[in-house]
C-alpha cells in the first residue's frame, strides 16, 4: 500500500484549485508573489515549501491552508 507524501498532497491540491480557477502556473505565481517555476515544482512535489509560501499560495487561491493539506 502506497500513501502520498504531504508534498504530493499539497501539490496536487494546489494544482486542483488552480485549474478550478482557470489560471496558469505563471498567473498563480504572480498573484502569490513567488517565482513562476516555483509553482510547477510545488505541484510536482519537488520542493519542500515553507509555511510562509504555503500561506501566500493559499491566499492567492482564495482557500484556507488546511484545504491544501487534505487528501
Amino acid at each position: 500500500m502506497s500513501s502520498k507524501s504531504i508534498l504530493e498532497i499539497f501539490g496536487g491540491n494546489v494544482q486542483k484549485y488552480r485549474k478550478e480557477k482557470k489560471i496558469s502556473q505563471e498567473q498563480l505565481a504572480d498573484i502569490a508573489g513567488v517565482h513562476r517555476t516555483y509553482i510547477g515544482m510545488i505541484e510536482r512535489a519537488e520542493k519542500n515549501i515553507t509555511l510562509r509560501n504555503m500561506e501566500k499560495i493559499a491566499k492567492a487561491l482564495g482557500v484556507d491552508i488546511a484545504d491544501l493539506l487534505v487528501k
